[in-house]
């Protein structure tokens, strides 16, 4: 549980998700690097949105870290490695609707 801790401390922030936020269900990359996130509504945003909306309760299960100056997302540690953003499939960013 220690570890779960440690992972906590490195988010500068954890928003409370609203009872209806969405879940990440896909990392969209390009050259290996996340540029964007589907939603379980199949939406696809990009990672400065989804920093936004995460910070308004509207994606449920990650907290805001940021490297430089640059924000992003992390999971929020739960015990399960089945719902870590980096164990997500990657998508295509021409599935946006």
């Amino acid at each position: 549980m220690e570890g779960h801790n440690l992972v906590k401390n490195t988010l500068d922030q954890i928003p409370q998700a609203n009872s209806n936020a969405k879940h990440i269900i896909g990392l969209v990359k390009e050259g290996g690097r996340i540029t964007g996130y589907q939603l379980s509504d199949k939406s696809i945003i990009s990672k400065p949105d989804a920093v936004s909306m995460a910070k308004q309760g509207q994606i449920a299960g990650v907290g805001i870290a940021h490297r430089g100056d640059t924000e992003y997302l992390k999971s929020i540690p739960n015990g399960s490695e089945n719902d870590n953003l980096g164990n997500l499939p990657a998508v295509s960013p021409e599935s946006q609707s």
